[in-house]
Parts: structure tokens; C-alpha cells; sequence
């Protein structure tokens, strides 16, 4: 099972730019030394008050150049903003850099706030990604190729650098709302999971309908499943419930927010839902959180939640939240990686 750090290079108030990175980048490198498998990279924008991670491709080569195990995941890149070639670019010039350590994570984004920033229409999100995904993957694997699409054209573009991993970096792709789990399986892609805004309980049916198109389209070898969750490791039960409340009930409540408003606006689905689900997570109790949405507690119960939510779900890794909120302070977020990596991990490599 893999074992990864979801991380935003969390600047919470009261913190520089400055010493955002440089505790982020100290965290990267102790997951280095504890043997982590893989750092998971947000893309955050215009979010001042909580991440610095406007760029993960960049941090992903700052990342490649001072490590040499660990992989590097970016969950996700959001396609739909950006421009295919300089993608495929950036992206195969990582992976050469790592030496084919890259993961290459995709997604849409839940929310249209950076569409309405970036200029571009949220109601295009879905046909924008099948385009830049499209050509990102003939960019990567042909020598010389031309391209037509609604968004983009391209007459023999020869691209370099190709990819170090043949014929292309592993990519996984988010599956949030409901409708997109059978899609993503019918493509034969693995897929990452959460449960910002619904529940653990909830996730069962959808990974089952994107396992049974998975299986249906005929794709060979497994339907691969990862789940991002938060995840907090402590010495005791006590601490491990205490020490980041604040922080978790702070994130539910500034996500409810954004949810709420986010469904009005321009080409959003299921707008009723969206609203409801919003109001929800900004009233939402701890002990609910505690039971449907995160994983907390001593190495021991951490392991055994993780190992009965990969039984039920059939994950093949965690990318574990460990900050869940940014306000945790960086010493108790590195106690937990460390608690995680040194007394956890070890019981899913026996």
C-alpha cells in the first residue's frame, strides 16, 4: 500500500511567505529521510491566508533536485488552466529531473473562483480537460504530431523534453462528483478519492461504479483507488483528537463557505446539493468529523482505520492530510509524519 503526504505549503496568518517555504521544504525533506513513498502536491490560488502553492510543477523540480527516493505527486494539476504544450513541457522536464519520479495527478477543481480569476469559463471545465489531456499525451509519446480541437490546434509540434518514465508518467485523475466515477473507469485510469464534501460511507457506491466501467471497458491489471483524507498521528488518543480540532473545524467551515457561494455561479451542477452540502460542513460537529471524514489517533488506531477503510473501499494508498487546515503548528505536524511513517507504515509492509 502507498503511503503519501498530501501537502499545500500551508501559510496560515501570522506566517511570511518566507518561512511558508521553508518549513514546507523541511517537511518535504523529512519525508525523504523516513522512507515516505510519495509528496502530493495541491495547486491552490489567490489563497493568501492559507498556501503558497500557486506553482506545484515548480516546487515539484525544487523538490526533484534535493531528494532522491521519494516520489512526486501532483494532486492536482488543474488542466483546464492551462496551456497543453507548456504542460507537457514543464511536466516531462520533472520527470527527467527525478529520474521518473513524477506522478502526474489531474483534475478539474470543485470550484470556479480561479476560473472567474484565470478568465475562463467554468462551463468549459470538462471539454477543456479531455482536450489538454489528449494532447499532453501525444505531445509525450510522438515524435512530430498535429492536433484540432475546439480549444487548441497544433501543426507538427515536435516536442522535448520526452518524458523520462516510458511512454509517459503515471496519471491518475480526481473523481469527485458522482457522474465522473463510471467516466474516469471506463477510461482505465486509476483515480484519487476524498471526502471533503461528502463522507467515507459514501465513497463505496462510486468506487464501485467505477471499478464495475473499469472492468467493463476491459482494461487490463487493477482499478487502482487512492484516498486522500486528513490524518493526524499522536502518542495518545487524547492528543490525537485535541491537538488538531481547531484547525480541522477552521477548514470545514471556510470550505462550507466557499461551497455555498460557488453555487451560483456560472456552469456549476447540481447547484441545490452544493448549497446544501456548503451549510452543512460550516455546522458540522467534531465528533461527526471525527467519525465520517478524517483519521485520527494513536499509531495503532490509525492503522487499523486505515486498514479496515482499505478493505471496504480496496485502496491501494492514502494521501494523508497532515495539516489538514494549515493551522497546525510545523512541529506537531512533523511528530505526526514521523508517527506515521515510523510506527504505521510498518504495519502495511509485513
Amino acid at each position: 500500500m502507498e503511503f503519501g503526504m498530501f501537502h499545500e505549503f500551508q501559510c496560515p496568518p501570522g506566517h511570511s511567505e518566507e518561512q511558508a517555504f521553508a518549513e514546507s521544504f523541511e517537511q518535504v525533506d523529512a519525508a525523504e529521510q523516513l522512507g515516505l513513498d510519495a509528496m502530493w502536491l495541491a495547486e491552490l490560488h489567490m489563497l493568501p491566508r492559507r498556501s503558497v502553492l500557486s506553482a506545484p510543477l515548480t516546487i515539484a523540480s525544487a523538490i526533484a533536485a534535493r531528494t532522491r527516493k521519494i516520489k512526486i505527486g501532483i494532486a492536482v494539476q488543474v488542466l483546464p488552466l492551462c496551456h497543453p504544450l507548456r504542460l507537457a513541457e514543464e511536466a516531462a522536464t520533472v520527470d527527467q529531473i527525478s529520474h521518473g519520479r513524477l506522478i502526474f495527478g489531474v483534475g478539474r477543481s470543485g470550484f470556479p473562483r480561479t476560473y472567474e480569476a484565470y478568465g475562463v469559463s467554468y462551463g468549459e471545465s470538462r471539454e477543456r480537460f479531455g482536450e489538454v489531456l489528449e494532447i499532453v499525451k501525444q505531445a509525450w509519446t510522438e515524435t512530430s504530431f498535429s492536433y484540432q480541437g475546439k480549444y487548441y490546434s497544433f501543426d507538427k509540434v515536435h516536442l522535448v523534453p520526452k518524458p523520462y518514465q516510458k511512454p509517459y508518467p503515471p496519471i491518475r485523475v480526481a473523481a469527485t462528483s458522482a457522474d465522473t466515477f463510471a467516466g474516469i473507469g471506463k477510461l482505465g485510469y486509476p483515480i484519487f478519492v476524498a471526502v471533503r464534501l461528502g463522507t467515507l460511507s459514501e465513497l463505496a457506491p462510486s468506487i464501485r461504479a467505477y471499478r464495475d466501467a473499469y472492468q467493463a471497458a476491459g482494461h487490463a491489471g487493477e482499478a487502482e483507488v487512492f484516498l486522500r483524507v486528513p490524518v493526524y498521528v499522536a502518542a495518545t488518543d487524547a492528543q490525537a483528537r485535541s491537538e488538531p480540532e481547531e484547525s480541522i473545524m477552521s477548514f470545514y467551515r471556510f470550505l462550507g463557505t466557499m461551497l455555498e457561494k460557488s453555487a451560483s455561479s456560472a456552469g456549476v451542477r447540481a447547484i441545490e446539493q452544493r448549497a446544501e452540502r456548503g451549510q452543512r460542513l460550516q455546522t458540522i460537529a467534531y465528533e461527526d468529523a471525527l467519525r465520517d471524514k478524517v483519521v485520527v489517533g494513536t499509531p495503532e488506531s490509525v492503522a487499523a482505520r486505515i486498514n479496515q477503510l482499505r478493505a471496504e473501499l480496496g485502496l491501494n494508498g492514502i494521501l494523508a492530510e497532515l495539516n489538514c487546515g494549515s493551522l497546525i503548528p510545523h512541529a506537531k505536524v512533523m511528530k505526526s509524519m514521523e508517527l506515521l511513517c515510523e510506527k504505521v507504515m510498518p504495519q502495511f509492509r509485513q
